[in-house]
C-alpha cells in the first residue's frame, strides 16, 4: 500500500489531487483540511508544529503533498506574518516531520517568485519576487530544500478548475463582472479587465495528473528532487480570458481593456514557466483552455444568486 498525505485537500488544487489519487489501485490517500471541512478529511492546523508532528507520526505517509498556502497577494502584503506562518514555517515543519519518517515531500510554489521581466523562466533561473506573496513562497521553497534531501518544489502559474465558488480562481472570479456587463439593465457598465499582465492559465486536473506521475516515480524508487515547473501553454491577459469566458457563457459581454497595471500590490508582467524538466521525464498533460473552462462552467453553471 502506497500512502499519500494531501495537506490542504479542500482547496482548488487539493480537491483535484485527491480526486486523481483516489482512482489509483493500491494507494491510500489521507486528506487534511483546516478552514473548510471536507468529508473523510482530517482537521490539521499546519501552523501547529506539535499537531503536524503527531499527524505525520500517526499516519506515516510514504509521500506528503503540501497544497495548503496563503495565495492571495493582497493578503500577504498586508499580513506578512500570516504569509510566513503558512508559506514558510509550516512548510519547514511538514518537511522536517516527513524527513524523519523517510517520506518524500512535494511543496507547491508559484511563478510569482520571478519578476516577470525576462520570460521564459527555467527551474534554475534566478528568482526575483516583486511582492510579499512571491517572497514568502520563495522562502518556503528554500525552507523545504534546506530541511530535506527527499523533497521537491513544483512551481505553478495561474490555476483554474472545478470550483465551489466563483472567487476561488482568478479565472472564474471574472464571471460575475462579465455577466453584469452583459446585463440588459440600464445601469449595466462595461467591465474593465487587465490587458497588461500575461498569464498562463493551468487546469488543476492536469496538475493533479502531473503530481500523480511524480508520485508514481517516487513509488518506483525514482523520486524527483529539487525544483520543477509545470504550466499551461496558452498566454492570455485577463481581458483575453474574459473574452473566452464570455464566449463559453454565451453572453454578449461589454469589456474594456486596461493596458496599464492598476493593482495596489505589484504583480509581474510575464512569468512564463518552462516545463522542460518534467517534459523530459515524459510527465505532463495539457487540456486546451476552451475545453477545460467549459467543463468548469458546466459543473458550476451561472446563476445570478451565485454572483456574491
Amino acid at each position: 500500500m502506497f500512502k499519500v498525505a494531501v495537506i490542504g485537500a479542500s482547496g482548488l488544487l487539493g480537491r483535484a489531487l485527491v480526486a486523481e489519487l483516489a482512482q489509483q489501485t493500491g494507494w491510500q490517500v489521507v486528506a487534511t483540511t483546516f478552514s473548510r471541512p471536507v468529508p473523510n478529511a482530517l482537521t490539521l492546523d499546519i501552523r501547529d508544529a506539535r499537531a503536524v508532528e503527531q499527524f505525520v507520526e500517526r499516519e506515516a505517509p510514504d509521500a506528503l503533498v503540501i497544497a495548503a498556502a496563503e495565495r492571495r497577494p493582497d493578503v500577504c502584503e498586508h499580513d506578512p506574518a500570516l504569509a510566513r506562518a503558512l508559506n514558510v514555517d509550516a512548510v519547514r515543519t511538514l518537511a522536517a516531520a516527513a524527513n524523519r519518517r523517510g517520506a518524500w515531500t512535494l511543496s507547491i510554489s508559484t511563478d510569482y517568485v520571478f519578476d516577470g521581466a525576462h520570460p521564459p523562466y527555467r527551474d534554475d533561473s534566478a528568482p526575483s519576487p516583486l511582492n510579499a506573496y512571491g517572497r514568502s513562497k520563495l522562502e518556503g521553497e528554500r525552507a523545504l530544500l534546506d530541511t530535506t534531501d527527499l523533497g521537491c518544489v513544483l512551481r505553478l502559474p495561474l490555476l483554474y478548475g472545478p470550483i465551489v465558488g466563483w472567487a476561488e480562481s482568478a479565472v472564474t472570479s471574472l464571471v460575475p463582472a462579465i455577466a453584469a456587463s452583459a446585463s440588459a439593465s440600464a445601469d449595466g457598465k462595461p467591465a474593465v479587465m487587465d490587458a497588461w499582465a500575461i498569464r498562463y492559465p493551468t487546469f488543476t486536473p492536469d496538475i493533479a495528473f502531473v503530481i500523480r506521475q511524480m508520485l508514481e516515480r517516487h513509488a518506483r524508487g525514482e523520486a524527483i528532487s529539487g525544483i520543477v515547473q509545470w504550466s499551461g501553454d496558452e498566454p492570455m491577459t485577463k481581458y483575453e480570458i474574459a473574452i473566452r469566458l464570455a464566449e463559453a457563457l454565451r453572453v454578449d459581454a461589454r469589456l474594456t481593456p486596461q493596458h496599464r497595471p492598476t493593482d495596489a500590490t505589484p504583480r509581474p508582467h510575464n512569468c512564463h514557466l518552462a516545463s522542460d524538466r518534467l517534459e523530459a521525464l515524459g510527465i505532463g498533460r495539457r487540456t486546451p483552455f476552451d475545453t477545460a473552462i467549459r467543463q468548469v462552467l458546466a459543473a458550476f453553471p451561472w446563476r445570478g444568486d451565485k454572483a456574491a
